[in-house]
């Protein structure tokens, strides 16, 4: 038997080379791949998938849902600009691990889950790992205003069009990195709050994303 050390060591191992990986494709924000090279991915993962955990791509994690591809969430993190103290609204929590990302970049995170076995296991998962993540189960696209207006909001699932919801709850200069799109692709935007009434989006790379569904995005998780 390989004991916790030796496995730590293992995973510690993998984890930089992965974040090599993600330099080499790109990956410019060094304080965004120091909090990577932090979070124990294998642990926001089925236990029979925790040998693929630093591969470059996306794994299931039940309910037709994913952890994202790293390359995808340090693409998307990076686009956000999150500076430490930062208020960040995560719409779909999934496995909690870009929650995590987003906390040791010192981000203070909201985040919201719609499949309730998703948000108890991620909850259970940060608190083990002492991540503080104000969590909610409900309909992302509608955002959380309780906590509004937000430095930052990220999207991990694809949109038909952009919630204007999670629009107006942005502060002056705030951002919002969102995938929208059809189905089976999206484009990655960024929107940021110039003032009150006025907004700059820039359309940016291709991505695939698992469908944003709820009253302002996709009704069904699969086509009708």
């Amino acid at each position: 038997m390989t004991d916790s050390s030796e496995a730590n060591r293992k995973y510690i191992y993998r984890r930089n080379k992965l974040i090599e990986h993600l330099r080499s494709r790109g990956i410019k924000d060094e304080v965004l791949l120091e909090a990577m090279s932090k979070v124990p991915r294998h642990l926001f993962v089925d236990t029979a998938l925790e040998h693929r955990a630093y591969e470059d791509s996306a794994l299931p994690i039940g309910k037709g849902q994913t952890i994202s591809q790293p390359y995808t969430v340090a693409a998307q993190t990076e686009l956000l600009e999150v500076k430490e103290g930062e208020k960040v609204l995560e719409i779909g929590t999934g496995s909690g691990y870009q929650a995590a990302i987003l906390c040791e970049m010192g981000a203070e995170l909201y985040s919201i889950e719609r499949h309730d076995e998703l948000y108890l296991r991620a909850r259970e998962t940060l608190r083990k790992l002492g991540y503080r993540v104000q969590l909610k189960l409900g309909d992302g696209t509608k955002g959380w205003s309780a906590y509004a207006p937000y430095d930052a909001i990220v999207v991990t699932a694809g949109a038909p069009v952009v919630p204007r919801e999670l629009i107006s709850q942005l502060k002056i200069s705030g951002r919002l990195v969102i995938p929208v799109g059809g189905r089976d692709r999206q484009k990655m935007i960024r929107i940021t709050r110039i003032s009150e009434d006025a907004y700059e989006e820039e359309h940016l790379s291709n991505f695939k994303f698992v469908p944003l569904v709820g009253e302002s995005g996709w009704k069904t998780e699969e086509p009708e």
